[in-house]
């Protein structure tokens, strides 16, 4: 099952020194990836919405890895306010490590951003503190005290 750390850096400049030290660590190229908010938006047609799809892309994706609606809601807000995302998927030892690197560059807590997520009266919730599970296989964040990036078990 693969796991995924994502950092969200305030200063998109950080990444970059994060994502060269990450690969040192022998993570192939192809499962160490960034990504910062597009300079532009260009509009393919009358009704492209290009800001607004970026934005539903993002968030679905990352909740397709285990963050919560809120969580994915702090990524694309830290992207708007100018930071930057690093993702790196690999074994667990591989990505521990990563994790440790993107927290030495500066990875920030997005839960100071998202805040807890809601829990409505008669409505099925599962924690966020603990994979979900989706039939036989168990997704979800699993949160680590200390630093900014996130484990992401997809």
């Amino acid at each position: 099952m693969p796991k995924t750390v994502v950092g969200l850096f305030e200063n998109a400049q950080l990444v970059d020194a994060a994502v060269l030290e990450i690969e040192a660590l022998g993570f192939p190229r192809q499962e160490v990836r960034t990504m910062r908010e597009p300079a532009s938006f260009d509009a393919t047609g009358v009704m492209s919405f290009p800001r607004i799809d970026f934005e539903v892309d993002l968030n679905r994706e990352l909740t397709r890895i285990g963050a919560t609606i809120p969580e994915a809601q702090a990524y694309v807000q830290g992207l708007r306010r100018g930071g930057a995302l690093a993702f790196a998927t690999g074994p667990d030892e591989k990505v521990d490590a990563a994790r440790n690197v993107m927290n030495r560059h500066g990875a920030v807590e997005v839960e100071e951003i998202a805040g807890p997520e809601p829990v409505l009266a008669g409505v099925g919730h599962h924690s966020s503190t603990s994979p979900r599970s989706e039939g036989s296989v168990m997704a979800g964040r699993i949160r680590q005290p200390g630093g900014g990036a996130c484990f992401f078990v997809w």
